[in-house]
């Protein structure tokens, strides 16, 4: 099989990453955590794949298990406007499916939100968000210009244009869980761009690499596995897809390799109105202006996830 040629990026990016672990955000985590092509400053967590007090927790533990300790801050609890969801049934009731975690006891109260943590920061940074974006629409009524100054560059996981949606027909989860912030968003049309449906629908870990995980000698790709292998039964059962789609990592993959992914210039709005269009990201010629991934190359992304985040080991070929 042809090796892809990966153009990694020379200079260390300074990085925020505002998520909600999440099984495939650990695995955009973790590439993150051991990738010297990023410096990640500081992580928010939000409610989105599970409620916030389960992502914070479930957070703590992907940083013990990659020997790191970062500054945490809270992105946002609820929607702005909505009544809070979440995806028990893409993620399990702990946000990492079966995996083995401590218990959520954390008091998150005091814990600075996502606006402090871009004003303490030396430099601008690229802000990534896996989840919604209700916790940068926070930050921008608080202080747009600060945000402004301190966010050079904003890769979303969020939206789709021609892919099916995941939650409704139309909508992507992140955007359907508010689709008001993401509206606030778009509209202050900061250096934002959509890594949606249409592209992350093409990275997709197999069924038989998760299998493998599961044998392996490595405590933490068995611990990989029992959050992978829910994740598996989901897409199987509502997808007929023998594998995952790892939505979350090809944001991290293009911070690492510039050209994974290919964006086009566009104007966006995103709809509003309940039922299945609520969420629905489309092009609209008054819309807002961003740039959106429409074209990738999976194949570079695949390869950082199996050279830096499951192990050699467990992947080493199906002779094992």
């Amino acid at each position: 099989m042809h090796e892809p040629e990966l153009s990694l990026s020379r200079v260390p990016c300074p990085v925020i990453i505002d998520t909600d672990p999440g099984i495939d955000d650990t695995l955009a985590l973790l590439l993150a955590l051991r990738s010297p092509e990023l410096d990640v400053r500081g992580i928010a967590v939000s409610y989105g794949n599970t409620v916030v007090e389960h992502a914070h927790r479930n957070c703590v533990e992907i940083l013990r298990r990659s020997g790191r300790r970062l500054p945490l801050a809270m992105s946002a609890r609820r929607p702005l406007k909505r009544a809070l969801a979440v995806a028990l049934e893409t993620h399990g009731e702990s946000g990492l499916g079966e995996a083995t975690l401590p218990p959520a006891g954390v008091i998150l109260d005091f814990m600075k939100p996502l606006d402090r943590l871009l004003a303490g920061q030396d430099e601008p940074v690229t802000l990534v968000t896996l989840g919604p974006v209700t916790g940068l629409a926070l930050a921008l009524r608080r202080d747009p210009q600060m945000v402004r100054a301190k966010v050079a560059r904003h890769l979303a996981m969020i939206g789709n244009l021609r892919a099916a949606g995941n939650t409704t027909k139309y909508a992507e989860f992140n955007a359907w869980c508010d689709p008001e912030a993401l509206a606030e968003v778009l509209r202050a049309e900061l250096p934002t761009e959509l890594v949606g449906l249409d592209v992350t629908r093409k990275l997709v870990l197999r069924g038989a690499e998760i299998d493998r995980l599961g044998r392996a000698d490595d405590e933490t790709a068995r611990w990989l596995h029992a959050g992978l292998r829910f994740y598996l039964a989901f897409h199987r059962d509502h997808e007929a897809l023998d594998g995952c789609v790892i939505n979350d990592v090809l944001p991290i993959a293009e911070l690492i390799a510039p050209g994974t992914l290919t964006f086009e210039p566009l104007r966006l709005t995103v709809d509003l109105e309940d039922g299945e269009p609520r969420g629905r990201t489309r092009i609209d010629p008054a819309g807002a202006r961003a740039r959106v991934a429409t074209a990738v190359q999976p194949e570079v992304a695949h390869r950082l996830l199996v050279d830096r985040v499951l192990p050699a080991a467990a992947l080493a070929g199906a002779s094992r």
